[in-house]
């Protein structure tokens, strides 16, 4: 404004800033109020408004600074094509500007025309670019978070099922041992005590095996403390320990035959304790549901590893001895869970003369996740 009345007074080119063009600056300028909720509206208001105004004889120059304002406003707000189309407007009005000017010169009122608009479109269009890119890294940044929380609680899952696993494969077989050898010592007490003695032995061999591995297991669990590696703690149970695993078994009066097929080799850590507690499981199950001979057959073979378990069927319970209770458990499921982690398959087959269970772990497992007591 001050341009403006000064080149009037100066020149007498330009008509005086009076109040009409006090006026018509206030209007144009008000309406850059409401642009951000309407930028092209206000933009091609104001452009009418500097229209007028340089039609009535003011400077033209006036008012130029509030449409590159509203153009800014434009290009940041709206993609390059609606942006291009309003650079044209305050473009037209600064030429138009230009050709009534008396005192400039036609080509630098067109260069002007030119650069300036491309310069603030060019400005405000990178400003709408780093916006758009900003709210994209929030909206990747609060999937991402969820894509944690998910794996976190997946994890968690995934634990808590292993553990519990793993708690009944221990537990089950354990207090199946010494609830037979406890019965058996019951039964013979009196009548043969040093058979009662054995069976008291077994179980309490038995009960000690147990809570070390409960202790092993719980050793891992808790928060705080160093690796069980650096800890004076067992090793994972597995195929190395079978011979234990059967001598309990044989202890509890169901005989037990092994056979051994190929060449043995150490398996890795995982597939290892996999398959020690698919035998110990199969095994309980023998005692809980069959009681009669068993045969376990370890199979070495340059592909795969093979175990099975098979039994003869349902024994005669002796009278007066106490037998395991047989309720539904998740044996089976366990099994097949441990299983799948190394890509291994769990089969049943048989019937009312006798089932066998299959274990089958191919020889280069597709993941080896660390081994839970």
């Amino acid at each position: 404004m001050s341009l403006g009345i000064g080149v009037g007074d100066a020149t007498g080119l330009y008509r005086d800033f009076d109040a009409l063009g006090w006026v018509l600056t206030g209007l144009a300028t008000l309406t850059l109020v409401a642009r951000r909720r309407a930028p092209t509206t206000v933009l091609l208001l104001f452009c009418a408004i500097w229209t007028a105004h340089i039609t009535l004889g003011y400077h033209p120059v006036v008012n130029s600074a509030g449409s590159l304002l509203a153009l800014y406003t434009v290009a940041a707000a709206r993609p390059i094509g609606p942006t291009v189309a309003a650079a044209s407007v305050p473009a037209l009005v600064w030429l138009y500007g230009g050709v009534l000017d008396r005192q400039g010169s036609l080509v630098a009122a067109a260069t002007q025309a030119l650069l300036w608009p491309a310069v603030v479109s060019y400005l405000g269009s990178a400003a709408r670019r780093l916006h758009e890119r900003g709210e994209q890294l929030t909206t990747l940044t609060e999937e991402l978070r969820r894509d944690r929380q998910e794996l976190a609680r997946r994890a968690v899952s995934d634990e808590r099922l292993r553990i519990a696993r793993d708690l009944h494969d221990v537990v089950a077989h354990h207090l199946s041992v010494v609830s037979i050898q406890a019965g058996l010592a019951w039964y013979v007490l009196e009548t043969d005590p040093p058979t009662a003695r054995s069976a008291l032995r077994t179980a309490r061999d038995t009960v000690g095996e147990a809570l070390t591995e409960m202790r092993a297991m719980l050793g891992v669990l808790r928060p705080g403390l160093p690796d069980p590696a650096e800890l004076d703690a067992p090793p994972a149970p597995g195929l190395a320990r079978v011979d234990d695993l059967l001598c309990r078994i044989r202890a509890t009066g169901v005989p037990v035959r092994t056979v051994v097929t190929g060449l043995p080799r150490a398996l890795p850590p995982g597939p290892d304790l996999c398959a020690y507690r698919f035998l110990q499981e199969a095994l309980t199950n023998v005692l809980k549901h069959a009681g009669s001979a068993a045969t376990v057959t370890l199979d070495y073979q340059p592909d795969r590893f093979t175990a099975a378990v098979a039994d003869g069927g349902p024994a005669h319970p002796v009278r007066g001895l106490p037998q395991p209770r047989t309720g539904g458990g998740r044996g089976l499921t366990g099994m097949a869970e441990r299983a799948r982690q190394y890509g291994g398959t769990v089969t049943v087959e048989g019937g009312d003369d006798g089932f066998t269970v299959t274990l089958t772990l191919p020889a280069s497992p597709p993941e080896q996740p660390r081994p839970v007591l």
